[in-house]
């Protein structure tokens, strides 16, 4: 379902996000499904801050049809892939780190943009939990190798020498 949300809609949405510390868990997700009402029924956007309320109050079982919800509705632009990372984040937390996984790399594949580093810091906490550690130590590293004003290029060529071990042939 598609409706322009407004500049005010916006605000106050990100008003009640800057408030989140001072309210407890129950006010919060009772405010943001009173802010989330005021848009239609199925709206994407609408599902997408009722699941990152839930989630955020440790509610993700009921978070994670809410960001299916979301992202089969639709949802697109910084939301969407908030959404994935977001699921993919839950996914992991509720026991199910192989389901994170796959959503993060599926996400990799798609577009390139700011989050990046958040997909791969997630996809790396999730091959913690499965058991791959050094691949996952591979990706933060690599991710790390970006934003170093020294060393950069030498960390980025250990992080894909550790995710790749085998020796060139």
């Amino acid at each position: 379902m598609t409706m322009k949300i407004t500049a005010g809609w916006e605000r106050r949405c990100a008003a009640l996000w800057a408030a989140f510390d001072d309210l407890d868990a129950a006010e919060f997700r009772s405010r943001m499904r009173t802010l989330t009402g005021e848009l239609p029924q199925g709206h994407a956007v609408a599902a997408f801050e009722l699941a990152s309320a839930c989630d955020a109050t440790d509610l993700g079982e009921q978070a994670v049809p809410l960001y299916r919800q979301a992202l089969d509705g639709g949802l697109d632009g910084d939301r969407r892939r908030q959404a994935v990372i977001q699921l993919a984040s839950t996914l992991r937390a509720l026991g199910r780190p192989q389901a994170g996984a796959d959503l993060l790399l599926a996400e990799r594949g798609k577009t390139s943009d700011h989050l990046d580093d958040a997909v791969t810091a997630f996809l790396a906490l999730t091959f913690v939990d499965l058991g791959r550690e050094r691949e996952a130590a591979a990706l933060a590293l690599g991710a790390l190798s970006r934003h170093l004003p020294s060393y950069g290029r030498s960390l980025a060529h250990y992080a894909a020498a550790m995710a790749d071990p085998t020796p060139d042939s």
